[in-house]
């Protein structure tokens, strides 16, 4: 019995956020190492199911590096990367359409029908509702060629706001088309950002490999469950969070001044996850946000 008590209390909280968050976007952004491993992405896939079924509107954004990579390789074609991003010429452009906006979108799309849920692929078979530019990077030496890279400059909401108003997840592949109708290979992050922007989404989701900002990053139990756009750039200067967490967090504060009310930065290999970080007041993860919910928040407390 005492059990039984204790599972309605954690409905119980989890019902204060549903109504928080019912009718509202949230975009999650699915990539990295979780997109290995089956289990992992049935659970978080079935959070989404789960979130959509008690009234929010999911939209998801994916990636898909590791699984380009190895199409690549038994096409005996090697991987090359130039500041960071790969560079993308025709044969790889080729793979990241059959891949990435084939393989991978349609896998999610399918996958959440399994588990209950109704999904769309928007993909370049369907539609795609990304628009783009050819992205342009200045080097060291000048202008930084990286082929058929590019990066969103319009979405079109509309698509997404009908299916979501008709219960259906969207399910979106970062890559987008260019004004002459071509295709163009697009960073995950940017892409979901871009997403969550133009929809003006409540949440925007990043699922990791880690489970937040860390006073310690090699120390998970020193996360910070939630953090205001100036504590986060106190911890900058005070180099409590540094190297590859900076641009991260940094994206995550342009996109909160942008219109998105909260970003997160949760562990998705963490089962359930998803639903841990958004329907319980402590949260699994990093909330950011530009000011605290309620005056006086310190940093680490979420409301």
């Amino acid at each position: 019995m005492k059990r039984a008590i204790e599972k309605a209390d954690v409905l119980l909280e989890a019902l204060t956020w549903i109504r928080e968050f019912r009718g509202k976007i949230t975009v999650i952004k699915l990539g990295g190492s979780v997109m290995e491993h089956p289990d992992i992405m049935s659970h978080l896939l079935l959070d989404v199911v789960f979130m959509e079924t008690v009234g929010m509107r999911p939209v998801v954004v994916h990636g898909g590096g590791a699984a380009i990579s190895r199409a690549m390789s038994t096409a005996g074609i090697e991987p090359r990367f130039v500041e960071g991003r790969r560079y993308t010429d025709d044969k790889t452009l080729a793979i990241v359409k059959e891949v990435l906006a084939g393989e991978i979108n349609e896998g999610l799309a399918r996958r959440i029908g399994e588990l209950g849920g109704v999904a769309e692929p928007l993909n370049l078979r369907t539609k795609c509702v990304l628009q783009g530019e050819r992205l342009a990077l200045d080097g060291a030496d000048g202008p930084v060629d990286l082929g058929r890279v590019g990066q969103v400059t319009q979405v079109d909401t509309e698509t997404i706001h009908r299916l979501c108003d008709h219960g259906v997840v969207p399910i979106i592949p970062s890559i987008c088309l260019d004004e002459e109708g071509g295709c163009l290979n697009v960073n995950a992050d940017t892409a979901a950002q871009a997403v969550a922007e133009s929809l003006q989404a409540e949440k925007l989701v990043y699922q990791s490999d880690v489970n937040g900002v860390r006073a310690d990053k090699d120390d998970p139990d020193s996360l910070f469950h939630s953090l205001t756009a100036a504590q986060v750039e106190q911890l900058i200067e005070d180099r409590v969070v540094e190297s590859g967490m900076i641009p991260k967090v940094q994206a995550c504060l342009e996109t909160l001044h942008r219109g998105v009310r909260k970003v997160h930065i949760i562990d998705g290999r963490l089962r359930h996850s998803l639903l841990l970080e958004v329907y319980t007041s402590q949260g699994v993860g990093t909330q950011l946000m530009l000011n605290g919910d309620k005056p006086g928040e310190e940093v680490g407390s979420r409301q």
